[in-house]
């Protein structure tokens, strides 16, 4: 039986549902917080009330921002004639902590999947093939995970951008069989990038 308030034992429910923590780890958490109330707790709540009112979908790439188009596809820097795809936003995230890539992204929001119904107008591929045609894009990096429906993914939109005139390569070494960019070290993602290899 729990001698915390209801209150709490409801922060600790909703926190013990996020990735990557469970009921024990959310309850240190909550003791943490509320401890360090002025030091910890109230600066995270204004930081979720920031997100929460204004986080919104970049309308070019799919990045999460807090203004419709993202600060990576409007700085002028980063228009290199490269796009990067990635299956997700933790990828992206992943690409942009090794620092290695330059150019701007497309997040496809996942990988195409017979078993789970999920086909191009699921994802973001329409969007890219637009996005490439119409921007002369010189080179589009498919930076999916090495899974079957990962490559399935890649080689559809490798298809799908023949005669678009983007030469259309993949990462290479260094990423393992079922292997998710999420999870590699930023070496690992560097050396892929560079070593990336024609589709």
């Amino acid at each position: 039986m729990s001698t915390a308030p209801n209150e709490i034992e409801a922060l600790i429910s909703q926190i013990a549902r996020l990735p990557g923590l469970g009921p024990r780890s959310a309850r240190r958490l909550v003791l943490h917080l509320i401890q360090r109330r002025e030091q910890s707790l109230r600066p995270l709540l204004a930081a979720l009330e920031r997100v929460a009112a204004g986080a919104q979908v970049c309308r070019q790439c799919g990045n999460i921002s807090t203004e419709a188009i993202c600060p990576i596809c409007r700085d002028p820097r980063r228009a290199t004639g490269e796009i990067c795809v990635v299956e997700d936003v933790a990828d992206l995230w992943a690409m942009e902590r090794g620092q290695v890539f330059g150019g701007r992204y497309h997040v496809l929001g996942g990988t195409l999947s017979a078993l789970d119904a999920v086909g191009p107008e699921e994802l973001r591929i329409p969007e890219l093939v637009a996005r490439v045609c119409q921007s002369g894009t010189r080179e589009v990096i498919l930076a999916l995970g090495a899974t079957v429906d990962g490559q399935t993914t890649a080689h559809y939109i490798a298809d799908a951008l023949e005669g678009s005139g983007a030469q259309v390569t993949a990462l290479a070494q260094g990423v393992p069989m079922g292997g998710e960019l999420d999870f590699l070290d930023d070496g690992t993602i560097g050396a892929a990038l560079r070593a990336r290899k024609a589709m």
